[in-house]
């Protein structure tokens, strides 16, 4: 679970640096989690796998 957690901060601080917006869509309800993050955590699960 750490190497998930450093590896999931590197990937964000990455995507970060490349783009400003950290919602892409614009929804009704509140979510819990931006979209950036929920890339982050997707590309993540990906590297890992």
């Amino acid at each position: 679970m750490n190497n998930f957690k450093v590896n999931y901060n590197k990937i964000l601080e990455i995507l970060k640096s490349i783009t400003e917006k950290e919602q892409f869509l614009k929804q009704k309800r509140k979510s819990k989690l931006k979209d950036i993050e929920l890339i982050a955590m997707n590309l993540t699960a990906e590297y890992e796998y």
